[in-house]
């Protein structure tokens, strides 16, 4: 029974690596990718509310008896 000869094994294996690792290089180099996101000045909106326009005052908690 012949034995299998596994000498061209390696450089078989490691020329595939190579070539595939080229075809991806030049497969991802001829995409086009989007430029990166700036961020975007939003104008905010000041909302009046009722209480900004009179003056009111600020009561403190009623505090327990002090002896």
């Amino acid at each position: 029974m012949p034995q299998l000869d596994t000498s061209t094994w390696f450089i078989t294996i490691v020329s595939s690596m190579i070539t595939l690792f080229i075809l991806f290089q030049l497969k991802v180099s001829s995409q086009t990718f989007p430029a990166a996101p700036s961020p975007k000045i939003m104008a905010t909106e000041k909302t009046k509310t009722p209480w900004e326009s009179k003056w009111t005052k600020i009561y403190l908690p009623p505090s327990s008896l002090q002896q």
